[in-house]
């Protein structure tokens, strides 16, 4: 392959693959509005929002891993990708078919397993074809799928709460995934054969030994942090603006999806940077600033002043989000998907636990979310600040397993 088809190869796979992330991710992401709605017609609370948040997460967690495991172990990733579109469409529309609470959030997470599995296929394949720019690629996967979570999913959800109850706006949301996976037909054809080596029982055992050492789990550590703040801002956003402040859901989207657009356009940026001069300072300064944001929306008493400083947290938390992934494969060395997986488990997995303990702290008052998601920013920061983040030699992550590390 010349240098010429490679670069249109890789651009294609870039081009598909977020675009893919960004209608799995359009999906999932209506829950950020779709749970308080749905919480509001059965007259339960922010306890209840955070509980059906966190099982949407813990959801995910349980897919990342076995996902990054068949991603290393099998060849034909376009056929595994092309499958997600329609678990995401099947769990979501069936969710709004069933009464009651528990019923309806199982379902939710049953659709979301289908969106996670996306996530490390597809981000093992960038970072197989694309090593030397390992940040920018998750970067730019990351944008697509942020513009659907936390831009596209808000906005439609909002404006559809305003016509129609949740279920029929869920029916109608479900929409973009089925018609993906039938364009994606083709296109999956054209992924081909990705994973030149194949994960062994042993990888997974040297995977799990590098985790378990002091920096593995120090990493590990700090990622729960960061993502728990994250979650602790999105869960109480939606239902704060509309309790607070009195917003419709079709405004609150727009303030939703307003305050994670900067963020998500930067992602990429912010990837490219770390790639050049190292993923340490950028996470340590960023996770500080958006702790002491963050602080600072809990204590404003202004509408504008809250949704400035909210905004400027949320931005620098979703911008910062490539680099943590690119340093978990830095870190690894190996088994990129599987890697992923791992990463995305502790990502979504526990870090979804923020929203559980920000619906806790709602039921006292909604603008502790805030000081939560504060605390637990500065935490991660302290974490970051007493870790290394120099990649590790290849040769040594090779050294302990029988197959050699995917290109």
């Amino acid at each position: 392959m010349t240098d010429r088809q490679e670069k249109k190869q890789q651009n294609f796979l870039l081009a598909t693959l977020a675009m893919g992330h960004l209608t799995n991710d359009w999906v999932g992401g209506t829950i950020w509005l779709i749970a308080p709605a749905v919480v509001a017609s059965m007259g339960l609370g922010p306890a209840e929002v955070g509980l059906l948040l966190a099982v949407n997460g813990i959801g995910a967690g349980l897919t990342y891993i076995p996902a990054g495991i068949a991603a290393d172990r099998l060849s034909h990733q376009g056929g595994l990708l092309l499958v997600t579109f329609w678990w995401v469409a099947i769990g979501y529309f069936c969710a709004s078919l069933v009464p009651g609470f528990w019923p309806v959030t199982l379902l939710f997470a049953f659709g979301i397993m289908g969106d996670a599995f996306w996530h490390p296929v597809a981000t093992g394949v960038l970072v197989k074809k694309m090593p030397a720019r390992k940040a920018q690629v998750l970067g730019i996967h990351a944008m697509g799928g942020s513009i659907g979570a936390e831009v596209l999913g808000p906005l439609t959800a909002g404006f559809l709460l305003g016509f129609f109850d949740w279920r029929t706006s869920m029916q109608i949301l479900v929409i973009p995934a089925v018609v993906m996976g039938i364009v994606f037909i083709p296109l999956s054809k054209r992924i081909g054969e990705i994973s030149q080596s194949r994960i062994s029982r042993m990888d997974i055992m040297s995977l799990i030994r590098r985790w378990s050492r002091p920096r593995g789990l120090g990493l590990i550590a700090m990622m729960i942090s960061y993502n728990m703040a994250f979650f602790a801002i999105l869960s109480m956003t939606p239902l704060y603006l509309q309790t607070r402040h009195g917003l419709t859901p079709s405004e609150s989207g727009v303030v939703f999806a307003a305050m994670l657009l900067v963020g998500t356009l930067v992602q990429p940026f912010t990837g490219h940077l770390s790639d050049r001069a190292g993923r340490k300072a950028i996470t340590l300064v960023i996770l500080l600033l958006a702790g002491l944001l963050s602080a600072g929306a809990a204590l404003a008493s202004g509408f504008i002043l809250f949704i400035a400083l909210l905004v400027l947290s949320a931005t620098l938390l979703t911008a910062v989000r490539p680099v943590i992934l690119a340093a978990a494969v830095d870190f690894s060395g190996q088994s990129q998907a599987t890697t992923l997986g791992i990463v995305f488990a502790v990502l979504d997995g526990v870090g979804a636990l923020g929203a559980l303990l920000a619906g806790f702290a709602g039921e006292i008052d909604l603008s502790w979310a805030y000081m939560l998601a504060a605390g637990l920013a500065i935490l991660a920061a302290v974490q970051t600040a007493l870790l290394s983040f120099v990649p590790v030699d290849p040769n040594e992550a090779a050294a302990v397993s029988h197959t050699p590390p995917a290109a």
